[in-house]
């Protein structure tokens, strides 16, 4: 059930409860796309705010939580892949005509409580002086006071929050991070999507890969001498890489399956050869994986001094190894969101993300 505040702020915050209608409809619509990694909704009661869906059960975890006991989910990258590809591209107009599509937008445009939260949280809070920011202090006030003053990080950052408000590119999770998927070795499961609406693929994309690098930063502060966390830190990579990889692989795969349909993006009578559709796929594929980094590493940088932090950083006991962890998490954010125009591969990004060494 939809409190009327924000969960982790309490009632001082106030909220609107209409976000459960919403969460209801993006579960609904995204588990009629891909019915294998949304929980079904049985019940919907808007007076009430209220959602009756399938109940989870045991041994499923939230993934935060067992990427901070580092637990390998073998099938992690596959099914998210799965989820976003398929999520993403039918509620696009690479499938959909622009009458079906303008009406799911003009729908979705009523979330706009939720949308002008993350605006605010995401894109605005972290570079300036807020009341809601918080950071690891002392040791982080000075790579705080370092985001707030860095002039190159605001013109990305606004251009990325243009983005996000404007372009109405696919329905969205909204809060597809590693606290709103649950996990098994051999089941996933994307629940909470109250953020949702009509906005760039790669706000998605960005959370999930985003969240999965912070974790990686984490492990050192979760390592001892029973474990150092390496053969898992690499794993996380590997997964950062697949997730990627087979998401660019299935979405193409439904482009290729669905050219000739209704979608109303590239008609096939104007992209009639296989070479101009080649092309037209690879700036495609570019831009969404720069749109991904960009937002990603926003939602980095705002993980560590912005208002809502992370378990994977917030578990991490001792506080200047945490602070250690957070800096290079935090460095290693701005260095993608400054440089995300260059970089052509996922395999490119992984190798940025492993250079970020020590302070």
């Amino acid at each position: 059930q939809a409190l009327p505040y924000i969960r982790c702020v309490g009632d001082s915050w106030p909220m609107t409860r209409e976000r459960a209608y919403f969460e209801a409809s993006a579960l609904r619509e995204h588990g009629r796309l891909c019915p294998d990694h949304v929980p079904e909704v049985y019940h919907f009661d808007r007076a009430m705010s209220l959602i009756g869906m399938r109940y989870i059960k045991p041994p499923h975890i939230i993934l935060r939580k067992g990427l901070i006991a580092g637990v390998e989910y073998p099938l992690l990258a596959e099914h998210m892949a799965d989820y976003m590809a398929k999520t993403l591209f039918f509620t696009s107009l690479l499938y959909n005509s622009t009458t079906e599509h303008k009406k799911q937008v003009a729908r979705y445009c009523e979330n706009v409580e939720m949308c002008r939260l993350t605006e605010q949280v995401v894109f605005s809070d972290p570079y300036m002086v807020s009341k809601y920011n918080r950071w690891n202090s002392p040791l982080l006030d000075k790579d705080a006071e370092a985001v707030r003053e860095d002039d190159g990080l605001k013109l990305e950052i606004a251009e990325l929050k243009s983005m996000f408000i404007e372009r109405a590119q696919a329905l969205i999770h909204g809060d597809l991070h590693t606290g709103s998927i649950m996990v098994t070795p051999d089941s996933t499961q994307v629940i909470d999507p109250e953020f949702a609406f009509y906005a760039p693929m790669g706000y998605d994309i960005g959370a999930f890969l985003g969240n999965l690098i912070l974790a990686y930063f984490a492990q050192d502060g979760h390592a001892d001498q029973a474990n150092d966390r390496k053969a898992y830190k690499q794993w996380i990579l590997k997964t950062i890489e697949e997730s990627w990889n087979l998401f660019q692989q299935k979405f193409l795969g439904l482009w290729n399956k669905h050219k000739d349909g209704n979608g109303e993006a590239y008609l096939p009578a104007i992209y009639n050869n296989p070479e101009l559709l080649s092309v037209v796929q690879k700036k495609y594929m570019t831009g969404l994986l720069h749109d991904s980094l960009g937002f990603g590493s926003a939602k980095m940088i705002r993980r560590i001094v912005g208002i809502a932090h992370v378990e994977d950083f917030d578990s991490i006991e001792d506080a200047s190894k945490r602070a250690s962890c957070e800096r290079r998490a935090l460095d290693c954010g701005k260095a993608i969101l400054k440089g995300r125009r260059q970089f052509e591969s996922i395999e490119q990004v992984i190798a940025l993300v492993q250079s970020v060494t020590h302070d």
